[in-house]
């Protein structure tokens, strides 16, 4: 039997750290994720999913179960630590591997399924898309982020950004002919 967001919770609060456990795996591959797509870089990611880990865990008393489930709570409290950093931090940001491309190799070994030249075709694709991506401007990439990449529903990134639904849906669609058309251009310089 699987026990629900809110006797994690309530666990957590009452002491038990299995509960508290229990969240972090849960949840702690999905906040990497999001922070690293917000950072491009895997050690700054690592320390903002330690510092997102640490709000939650400080905060968990605001956590209401009837507001919604627990991964949209977390993933809001997230991407507000994030957004702090982020503009806190400002700086040049160095590209990395696509953290994609790393999740794929330790979930499988792709080069049983495709060709090396095939492999690197996809690394370095994913690569610009990331590169792109980090050059969309931050409203935009974030509602992007949510949707396509994170896979939230309309709604759910509408709550989580305090915006009405035309308007995520407004930012994504913006956000991706954005991204294709620094796609394009970069297409266009590389020949």
């Amino acid at each position: 039997m699987r026990i629900t967001d809110a006797e994690l919770v309530k666990g957590c609060l009452a002491g038990d750290h299995g509960a508290w456990e229990t969240i972090v795996r849960q949840y702690h591959q999905r906040i990497y994720n999001l922070a690293y797509r917000f950072t491009g870089r895997f050690d700054e990611a690592e320390d903002l999913t330690q510092e997102v880990f640490l709000k939650v865990y400080r905060t968990l008393t605001s956590f209401r179960p009837e507001s919604g489930a627990l991964v949209t709570w977390m993933v809001r409290v997230g991407r507000n630590h994030i957004i702090d950093h982020y503009r806190k931090f400002k700086t040049e940001r160095t590209t990395t591997d696509s953290l994609e491309v790393e999740y794929e190799k330790a979930e499988e070994n792709p080069a049983r399924y495709v060709s090396p030249a095939q492999a690197l075709e996809q690394r370095e694709l994913s690569e610009r898309v990331h590169r792109a991506l980090l050059r969309v401007s931050e409203d935009l990439r974030e509602a992007v982020i949510l949707r396509d990449l994170e896979e939230f529903t309309y709604e759910e990134i509408a709550d989580m950004l305090k915006v009405p639904v035309g308007t995520v849906k407004s930012r994504i669609n913006r956000g991706r002919a954005e991204l294709a058309k620094l796609l394009r251009k970069e297409n266009r310089e590389l020949r």
